[in-house]
């Protein structure tokens, strides 16, 4: 697989180059603190794998959720260090930051009220929903979060099934979200609808960040994948992407 992703680097052109994105931003990679991987040896072995693809820098997100993952700055933070401390032991030369991923539930408004947020780059915040469930006061969420000098980030907006129109889209664009896609939403990674949604974002224009979203060595697996895809240069070239921004 790295084969592949190294030949598709060395037919794009120097301009195309620059497109690609050199931070990963929404992965699992801290142990045992949520669904994602479950010791320092799985996490070690997927951030070696992503060094592999030529990223510089991961921001890695462990979920928030108060009915799942009850999840602290303090508890995230103590397992962010093991890991740094990890990568630093092994002389792993990749810059390694942690945020959170929210979900959007009455814990989290209490958070952005307490101002207890795990931001990343800019002040921004990265949040998800219910997939199933479409959120009530949502508009007002995003204006909590705005004026409290956030930058509101919505993981994944492909995989929730009520939203699916461009004039769904452009109403969550309007409340000031930015949108964060996973890419291996294109190749069918969470089913047919997710994939048509994703590509629907990305004719749209409506990209701002890429996600690997990585759980586990299945998920680096289809995130290689995705990067050795058309699909990939499409969404570089038709949209702002700002991972790179995050340096």
């Amino acid at each position: 697989m790295f084969d592949k992703i190294k030949s598709m680097l060395e037919s794009f052109t120097k301009d195309e180059i620059n497109l690609l994105h050199r931070v990963d931003l929404h992965s699992h990679l801290i142990p045992s603190i949520d669904d994602g991987v479950k010791s320092l040896d799985e996490s070690i072995s997927l951030i070696r794998q992503l060094k592999e693809c030529g990223f510089r820098k991961i921001i890695t997100t462990p979920h928030t959720m108060s009915h799942r993952y009850c999840n602290t700055k303090d508890s995230i933070y103590e397992g962010y260090e093991a890991l740094k401390n990890e990568l630093a032991r092994l002389e792993i030369d990749i810059e390694l930051e942690v945020a959170s991923e929210y979900y959007h539930d009455q814990h989290f408004l209490d958070l952005i009220d307490s101002g207890d947020i795990l931001t990343f780059g800019d002040n921004y915040v990265l949040f998800e929903l219910s997939y199933g469930t479409k959120p009530f006061m949502l508009e007002e969420t995003v204006y909590k979060l705005k004026e409290a000098g956030y930058k509101p980030v919505l993981a994944h907006p492909e995989r929730y099934v009520y939203y699916d129109s461009k004039k769904d889209y452009r109403k969550l664009k309007d409340m000031g979200l930015f949108f964060q896609i996973n890419i291996i939403s294109t190749q069918n990674f969470y089913g047919k609808r997710a994939k048509k949604a994703v590509e629907k974002i990305i004719k749209l224009g409506m990209v701002d960040f890429i996600g690997s979203d990585i759980h586990s060595q299945k998920y680096m697996d289809m995130f290689k994948k995705s990067l050795s895809s058309g699909a990939y240069l499409n969404i570089m070239t038709k949209n702002r992407i700002k991972n790179n921004s995050l340096k």
